[in-house]
């Protein structure tokens, strides 16, 4: 008992520096987007007080400088709709090739799971001119786009959970009457709620965040909020810290917010989708 007590209370150690290392930096972003940006350089870890507390102001300036609403509902629009297409249609693509045994759907998913390890940086440029060639390079074209970069990891996560379902479930609603289509909706799509619940919370967290592929396909004409962040920088390298402190707290918080409401599903999404391989 002794040793298993220690056991514990060494884990909790562990993991409450490992919290303390994690959140830390959301903190210091918390705190010096209530500062004047002259004290965030001087005194970046002091809480606000008296002195370099500026209220509200960060935040105000912030919104009216990068246009941070119209921003914000472009980055909505992108992340809602990129993650309802890439998990629609690539749980029906790992539906397919999970249930259909020949040597093309075999194919599939090999090259599925090999488009995880490309990395972005090799076919960016490439990526880029095929967009303009293709009118991609506009807010509903980039939702193609991120079907495609994010289709490898969400039908790898998909296949793994279709498997663990038994097929018998399926082979009973055809006999009802169903044609696969009505049984996938009605029967296997229910049943992969909870991975894909995760698999949105991955690909909502990364489109979200993402700043290198709207730049580089959609340019400034269509500002999300990283991209609108930017223009907080001056001339010869000035930045407004206050206001980038406030608009990055203001960009975080939606995305920190839909995590802590879908976290549970994450770990149990990935170890249903492991029972069987």
């Amino acid at each position: 008992m002794p040793k298993t007590k220690g056991r514990d209370v060494l884990q909790f150690a562990v993991l409450f520096v490992l919290a303390v290392l994690f959140l830390s930096p959301i903190l210091i972003v918390l705190m010096n987007s209530f500062k004047g940006k002259f004290f965030i350089s001087d005194t970046p870890f002091q809480f606000p007080n008296g002195q370099t507390f500026v209220n509200l102001k960060n935040y105000t300036e912030g919104v009216v400088k990068t246009g941070f609403f119209n921003a914000f509902g472009m980055s909505l629009f992108i992340t809602v709709c990129s993650v309802a297409v890439i998990v629609l249609l690539t749980a029906m693509t790992a539906w397919y090739i999970t249930r259909v045994k020949t040597r093309f759907t075999k194919l599939m998913y090999y090259v599925f799971v090999f488009s995880m390890i490309v990395p972005f940086q090799m076919v960016m440029f490439t990526m880029t001119k095929t967009a303009n060639i293709l009118h991609l390079d506009n807010p509903a074209g980039i939702i193609v786009i991120y079907l495609g970069f994010g289709a490898g990891l969400s039908v790898f996560l998909f296949s793994g959970f279709v498997k663990s379902i038994p097929l018998e479930i399926e082979e009973a609603d055809l006999i009802d009457g169903c044609n696969p289509v009505q049984s996938f909706f009605h029967i296997v799509l229910p049943i992969l709620k909870p991975i894909a619940i995760t698999v949105s919370i991955l690909n909502v967290m990364w489109i979200w965040n993402d700043y290198l592929l709207p730049m580089l396909v959609i340019g400034t004409e269509y500002r999300t909020i990283p991209i609108a962040i930017q223009y907080l920088k001056g001339g010869y390298g000035s930045i407004d810290m206050g206001a980038m402190m406030a608009m990055l707290v203001l960009a975080i918080l939606p995305i920190v917010v839909f995590y802590l409401l879908c976290q549970k599903y994450i770990i149990e999404g990935v170890v249903a989708g492991a029972v069987k391989g």
